[in-house]
Order: C-alpha cells, then structure tokens, then sequence
C-alpha cells in the first residue's frame, strides 16, 4: 500500500461490486474477514465479522447466508463457503472462544434517560437492545419462556445451533447495559402498563411462535402434533414420546430440522429403554461408560437396520423444496425418507390414536402466476404408515395481546402493520421488527430489522436534534497489487463434519474449519472491495496511450476496446453521462460532450462481474494509467482523511 488521497468517488458504484456486502442485510464486509483469515490474521477478521453483527457467532453456524449466493467467485466456480469462514473466526475470538475479542470492553455511558421495552429476545429484538445499549438508552428486554434467545434457543435444534454460543453471546450483549426480564409475556401485562412504568419507546420483536395448522379429517387424533410444540418441548429439554414410524409434513427449513430432531429423539428414547432394561443397577462408572458405548452401538445398528423410522411428505417435487440443499442432503445421510410431490388428505386413526396419514399426489404447486394453488392427481391415494404426525408447514403470528385500544393494526397475513422505512406501527411510540412484522425471514434479516428499529427509535426520541450517522469513505491506492498464488485454482472446501454413526443427541453436526483448511478457502476470495481505477492525467504524464496492452493481458476477458460508433447509450443514460464528461475533464482527457457522442474515437468497456482482481493491466500499463484501489466506508473519520462522494460518476 503506497497512497492515500483525496479524491471524488462514487460510493454506490463502489458499493455494487461488493456483491457480498451488497446481499448481506446488515452489510458485513464479508470479503475483507476472509481476506484477513487467508493472510492468518483472525483477530482483524474477527472485528470485521463482528463490527454490524451483534450476533455473528449464531450467525456462524444458522445463517441463511444471502452473501455466498451473491459472491462473484461462484459466476467462476463455487462461491466462497462464507458462513464457515464466519464460525471458524467467531470459534477463534467470538465470547464463546477461549480468547474474545470484547469490542465494547467497557459499558456504554447512559447518554438518554428515555427508557426503551423491547418486548422478544429473538435475533431482532437482542440486536435492536444491543444497538439501543451502544447509543446510550436503558433497555428492558421482556421474553415470554424462561430462557432469552427466542427461536434461537427454542426453536434451532441444538445439533445445529449449541447453547453455549447462543448464551455467550446473549450474555456479550447484556454486558453493554440492557436488562433482562423471563418469564414475561405481553398479555400478562400490556403496553400501557409499559407506558405507565415510563418507557418511551417499544419495540415489537417476537416471532411466529404458533404452527399453521391443517384441518383435515383425523386432526384430532392422539399422535398429530405440531413442529413448533415438538421443537420447543425438544428444546427445552422436555420429556416428550414420539412413536416408532414419525412422519413429518412439509419441506422446508423447519419441516428439516423437525425431521432430524425426531430421528435423535427416537435414538434418545430407544437409548433410555435399553439402558433401564439391560443395565445391572449398580454399575461403576467405567463399567457404565463401557456399557452405555455398547448400547450405542448396538442402537445405531437397531437404526440403520430400520427399526426406526422418519418420513417427510411434501407438495414440492425434491428440486422444488425449499429446505437448504445441504440441510436435505444432511437428513438424507442421516436416514429420512423423502416423499416428494405427495399432499395430505387426512389422518387414519383406530380406537383414537393415529396410525397413518392418508397422502395424494400433487401434479403442481403452483400456478402460472406461481401462486400456491396445488393441483392432485384424482386417484393416486395411499396411506402412509405411522404412530406419529408432526405438522411443519409454516408458522403464524399470535397477536391476542393486542387490544382495541392499543391502536395497532394488523395485515391480513396475520403481521403488525408497519411502516417499512421507520418500523413504526399505528400507535405512537410502539415500533415492530423481525418476523412479526415481516413474516418468516433469514435470522440475519431479523438483526438488520432489529439495528433499524434502534435507529429509527434513536430519531423518534430525538426528534428535531437526531443526525444520522456520517459516512467517510478512504480510498487506498494499492501498489503491486496481486492476489494470493493458484487463488483462481482452488476449489470449494467442503465443511467438514462428525462421522454419521456419531449423529446421535444434541451432538453437533458440524466440526468447522481447520487452521490450514480455513485459510485455503478464504484465499478463493477475489476482493471485491479492490477495483481496477482508469485515472491517468496529463499533467503527472500518466495518460493512455491507446497501446491495447491491458486487454491483451486481461485474462477474463472483461476489457474490451470498443468503437463509439458501437457503443449504444440509452437516452435516459445519455444526459447524464454528458454531464460528467463535462465536469471531469481529467478522467476524459481531451474529449468534450460533443465529441463523446460522435463516430469517431473508441472507448474502453470493462465488466466488473468477471474481473477477477488479477492486477495484470494495471501492472502492464506502461503509461501507469490504470491502478489497483480499495476502499473502506467509516462511521468516524479515518486518520482525519474525508473523501467527497458524488451520486453518479461513469468515469468507472
């Protein structure tokens, strides 16, 4: 790195080929933490992976993960495996870590007085409490069941999501301030009872805690359960039967992870059968440990041979679902059934309790519009064996709390009608966020609900005196700039996990990265954030001289040298780029809006999608024309360098 400098840029041109950061909902500069694990230093990937994300160490291990669908590398191979990445660094110094990083060592100092109630201790409302704390407010958070972290905790199996991240970082944000009430239902008390103990501002920030539900023949029969009862009593540690052949409906995410907790709770039941009716009452513990490995062994063997057993039915044909394809390729490993393109039609039952689900099958899910509209083929009926029916199709909001005099409506789908640009509701004050609000969405969608609402909540309180936040862009001109050896080689490293035999409890699927592993993966990262900069002027005696030699050397392709007479400029386009023709006369050297539009002359077009940030035409140009150059948006000013932004620049 050789030079800093003020110059004029235009952000939003940057910003679109940071796809990653783009896609993420609270833009995390994904690919700089990689870029920094790649080169070995985790704690700087750390900051960058935790700096907009109050729950990045969840986020390792449960996110959707926007950002890998919109990373560059995969228009090229396979996207980067960035949720990885994320949990091999959050694993390294996340507060579950043996060596955190505290990013806020000390309590922010209480610089409001107005109280704030986040009613929900989800992904939204810890991440709206989290950001309220940063800001100065004293927040209570009010969470209905007995433990904080919402369907983080309640409704994520723990093979997928342990409990030890989820509290770690639970307990990094009450660290900053925020208060913490269980047990504490809205309906138990109402909003204005929160009113009335003083609270200026409340956020809305509970899930859909309630199943949809089917009303079919046979609902009431004993065995016809719902996913969410299932996964909360689960979750919570509850004793709860299920039956030998489990089917569950539905083929989402949560149709999934409802699937592979039913087969670990049939492992469990079946382990604690054997172990009271085989095992002598007096055992030492070596002779227990010896004993239980046995049982073990001999239950997995009882599984694999098919003495228990979990199906899935779904509407959608196997391409169609839209489960997670690692997590349907995971349940296959681990032994469910699939039944695609099958629909319910009822529950058969004898003397009261369910022995089977009666199923059709669908020919389509939707139609030409792609609205959900189902369509069964008349005669394809058959009755699918079982003991247990877990129905998993979706979940729901439950706004009985609400009261006519609260004055907040609800939309038609069930949802607190809000404002989307402030998240306020139709009450004064009272603000929503996350899935109640929005519906079912990405855990990380959830915290960027969760750090608006703390935004918009900041500006309603301050009224006339709030500013937002300002922004100081610093670009780096990068010397030599080259990429990581083979970087365009690698392939994807796939996560590795516990062998299949071990699948059993709440044991975690995933293992993560190794050291080595990790820092191979991050090194496919082709850092978006870097651009190729055409900025040569006369008067430092760096202008083009048309020799061509950086599109002979562009690898990809992306350079091209076009004839004006074969450039098409839209008339929307074309008074605009006039405009900045005209008032950047030393990136258009010599060139006035007259001449930019007539046949003569070519003109240089670059495809941003398939650069791959190599650095060969800025290396190759003798006139030293084109550079490499990254940048970096800030809150705060950096080294007291503030550079000018401007809306629209097509000198890029």
């Amino acid at each position: 790195m050789t030079e800093q400098r003020t110059k004029l840029v235009d952000l939003d041109w940057l910003e679109s080929n940071f796809p990653c950061m783009q896609a993420c909902p609270v833009h995390t500069q994904a690919g700089r933490y990689v870029a920094l694990i790649a080169e070995g230093r985790f704690e700087e990937a750390y900051r960058y992976a935790r700096g907009p994300n109050p729950l990045a160490s969840i986020c390792g291990r449960v996110c959707g993960h926007p950002c890998e669908t919109a990373c560059r590398r995969g228009q090229f191979d396979t996207p980067i495996s960035i949720r990885a990445l994320k949990r091999f660094v959050t694993g390294r110094h996340g507060p579950e870590s043996r060596n955190p990083v505290d990013l806020h060592p000390e309590k922010p100092p209480a610089t409001h007085f107005e109280r704030v109630a986040v009613i929900g201790s989800g992904p939204a409302g810890l991440a709206a409490a989290h950001d309220l704390a940063l800001r100065g407010y004293p927040v209570t958070i009010f969470e209905a069941a007995p433990v904080p972290g919402g369907m983080l905790h309640l409704g994520i199996p723990e093979y997928r999501l342990p409990r030890d991240v989820v509290q770690a970082q639970v307990r990094e944000i009450l660290a900053l301030g925020p208060d913490l009430r269980l047990n504490s239902r809205l309906g138990d008390f109402s909003l204005d009872d929160l009113r009335a103990e003083g609270f200026k501002a409340i956020l809305l920030a509970f899930g859909l805690h309630r199943s949809r539900d089917l009303m079919l023949p046979g609902r009431d029969l004993d065995g016809v359960i719902t996913g969410t009862d299932f996964l909360l009593n689960a979750n919570l540690g509850y004793r709860f039967s299920i039956g030998s052949s489990v089917v569950v409906i539905g083929g989402g995410n949560v149709a999934i992870d409802v699937a592979r907790t039913a087969l670990r709770q049939q492992q469990s039941q079946t382990l604690d059968v054997l172990s009271k009716s085989l095992l002598p009452d007096r055992l030492t513990d070596p002779e227990r440990d010896v004993a239980m490995k046995e049982l073990m062994d001999v239950t997995r063997t009882a599984l694999r041979l098919g003495a228990r057993e979990v199906h899935m039915v779904c509407l959608e044909s196997r391409a169609e679902m839209p489960a997670f394809e690692e997590e349907i390729d995971e349940a296959l490993d681990e032994g469910l059934k699939i039944h695609p393109s099958r629909g319910p039609r009822g529950f058969v039952g004898k003397n009261g309790k369910l022995s089977g689900l009666e199923t059709i099958h669908c020919t389509s899910v939707f139609d030409a519009e792609h609205r959900f509209n189902p369509v069964f083929e008349p005669g394809s009926e058959s009755v699918l064996d079982c003991d247990t029916a877990i129905l998993a199709i979706g979940q729901t909001s439950d706004t009985s709390f609400l009261k006519p005099q609260d004055g907040i409506e609800v939309t038609r789908q069930g949802t607190v009608k809000v404002d989307p640009d402030t998240l306020k509701t139709t009450a004064p004050g009272v603000f929503a966020a996350g899935d109640i609000a929005f519906g079912p969405r990405l855990i990380i969608s959830a915290v960027a609900d969760g750090k608006k609402a703390a935004e918009e909540i900041d500006r309603y309180l301050q009224g006339a005196t709030w500013k937002p936040k300002p922004q100081y862009v610093q670009i780096t001109v990068l010397d030599h700039h080259q990429m990581a050896a083979n970087y365009d080689e690698y392939s994807r490293l796939t996560v590795p996990t516990i062998a299949l035999d071990r699948r059993t409890g709440v044991a975690e699927v995933e293992t993560g990265y190794t050291e080595e592993q990790a820092r191979d993966e991050a090194s496919r990262c082709l850092k978006c954030w870097i651009n190729t900069i055409f900025d040569g002027n006369e008067t430092n005696g760096s202008e083009c001289i048309l020799c061509g030699g950086c599109v002979d050397v562009c690898p990809e392709n992306c350079l091209t040298l076009v004839p004006l007479s074969q450039l098409s400029i839209s008339e929307v386009d074309k008074p605009r780029i006039l405009d900045t023709v005209g008032s950047d006369p030393i990136t258009f050297q010599h060139l006035m809006p007259s001449d930019f539009l007539s046949t003569q002359g070519s003109v240089m077009v670059k495809d941003e999608t398939i650069c791959i940030r190599c650095g060969l035409c800025a290396e190759r140009c003798p006139a030293h024309t084109i550079t490499m150059e990254g940048f970096e948006v800030f809150d705060h000013d950096p080294d007291g360098i503030q550079e000018e932004t401007r809306e629209n620049e097509y000198a890029r």
